[in-house]
């Protein structure tokens, strides 16, 4: 008798996907109180501990922001620290000059940065900020304001297409799901 070779499952609808199980996934829940989504960034509890906080993105992202290296050390401890952690990352600071990285701090694409360029903007400016720019610049360069002027119709097309790139990465970053609570 041969062997059987092919699967029972071959119809419509196809009951597993490609190399799935059927166990349940056990999903960490965030570390952080009344918190439920998925905890699956490790963060450290203290300085030099194994013991690690999961939290989901939000909240390692806040907890990021108010992270201390150098807490509970003194001033030549933290500069015997910091010096480590220069000879120690030579490699990437002798990387800069390659321009590898952009300006800003990384939350920006290259697309927002030249967008905030043809508004005239910082890296760091918010979005109030780009708002006001483009409505003062709109404004001055509207083809109602300046008929006939070529230059003039370019550049309002410029400042409405780096506000919508803009406005878009705003609303990806203020945007919530549904029944998603502060």
């Amino acid at each position: 008798m041969a062997r059987q070779s092919r699967s029972n499952d071959w119809g419509f609808p196809r009951w597993r996907a490609y190399g799935a199980t059927r166990e349940a996934q056990r999903v960490r829940i965030c570390d952080r109180f009344g918190c439920d989504q998925p905890g699956n960034c490790p963060a450290p509890k203290s300085p030099n501990s194994p013991d690690r906080w999961y939290f989901c993105s939000e909240h390692a992202a806040e907890y990021n922001r108010n992270w201390d290296y150098f807490q509970g050390l003194d001033e030549e401890e933290r500069a015997e620290r910091e010096r480590t952690e220069r000879r120690d990352a030579g490699g990437y600071q002798s990387s800069a000059h390659h321009g590898w990285g952009g300006p800003g701090d990384g939350s920006r694409s290259r697309d927002e940065m030249h967008a905030l360029q043809a508004l005239g903007l910082e890296d760091d400016a918010d979005f109030e900020a780009v708002r006001k720019s483009w409505r003062s610049l709109a404004k001055e360069y509207h083809p109602d304001v300046k008929p006939g002027d070529a230059e003039a119709a370019v550049q309002f097309q410029t400042i409405q297409a780096a506000y919508e790139v803009l406005r878009a990465a705003e609303e990806r970053r203020t945007w919530k799901p549904r029944g998603a609570s502060d």
